[in-house]
């Protein structure tokens, strides 16, 4: 079952208001999106965005019962104002990004997120597109495989692991490749405590099948315009490659008179919070306001 990090944080930074018009960019189960839900009222409106169509069914039972309108978008949310163009909104009052992988699609096996457990190595959140993980792992060359693997997982022994990958080829299941990656990083990892040593080549696998850091460039560009005057945006990052774009791209827009930054420290999550969801233990939260004089 999938558990939303920081819920009352994220509430308590977005701060939705009756009759506002909300949008969940990342909607997942609808964990957050029913708590924003709650607070707009018959006359708000949540639009929650996904790639992947089961957790918009997810979703979608999630939600029944709330009381605003609900507008369910199987998108990404790098394309944010086409979508809302297409809802016929123009600005909103919030948006919430919580980034990542879902709980739902690690424990699903046949979704080739996890190497906790055997599966196609897919790793796609939309199964509309044609790239997987088995055809990088498999077509790719091993210098590229290698930059992949350094550029989205922060792996150091990326050549090592990308040439143990080519050596072992063909690879067609997640249990094959965690154990290639295991042998591989072995000796780096063995004082390691709490990371499996296939964490960071899935990591960068799946943000690349998934163009994930491309879509977070492409929304943050459009937040400023999207959001109302005083509309405010909240974010969840699990790892620098998504928190640093955030804070780099909020700090210019602060300069530029855009957005006004809300949180001069990230939050982080309770002990308590931790402790009773582990999946929130690498969790930061950011917020930011589109400025009232800002430019549009």
């Amino acid at each position: 079952m999938h558990v939303p990090v920081m819920p009352e944080e994220v509430l308590q930074y977005l701060a939705p208001r009756r009759g506002g018009v909300y949008v969940d960019c990342t909607i997942g189960a609808g964990g957050h999106a029913r708590r924003i839900a709650e607070r707009l009222g018959p006359s708000g409106h949540l639009v929650g965005f996904d790639k992947d169509p089961a957790a918009l069914t997810v979703a979608g039972q999630a939600m029944r019962g709330v009381e605003p309108r609900v507008s369910l978008v199987h998108a990404s949310f790098g394309q944010l104002r086409e979508e809302l163009g297409r809802l016929e909104l123009g600005e909103v009052d919030g948006m919430l990004a919580d980034l990542g992988v879902s709980s739902m699609q690690l424990e699903r096996p046949e979704r080739g997120f996890s190497f906790s457990a055997a599966g196609p190595l897919d790793m796609r959140m939309d199964p509309r597109q044609e790239l997987t993980a088995e055809q990088v792992v498999n077509q790719f060359g091993e210098r590229e495989l290698a930059d992949l693997i350094f550029q989205y997982g922060e792996e150091r022994r990326s050549r090592r692991i990308a040439r143990a990958i080519v050596r072992s080829r063909p690879l067609r299941t997640t249990a094959q490749l965690a154990a290639v990656v295991t042998a591989a990083s072995r000796p780096m990892y063995s004082r390691a405590g709490g990371i499996h040593p296939a964490t960071r080549t899935f990591q960068a696998l799946r943000i690349f099948v998934n163009s994930e850091l491309d879509d977070l460039k492409s929304w943050l560009e459009q937040l400023p315009q999207a959001l109302a005057a005083g509309g405010r945006a909240v974010v969840i990052t699990f790892h620098s490659l998504e928190d640093r774009p955030v804070k780099q791209a909020w700090q210019r827009d602060q300069r530029a008179g855009k957005l006004e930054i809300l949180t001069p420290h990230v939050v982080r999550p309770s002990a308590a919070e931790v402790a009773s969801n582990p999946r929130a233990r690498s969790a930061k939260l950011r917020a930011a306001c589109r400025s009232a004089g800002g430019p549009s």
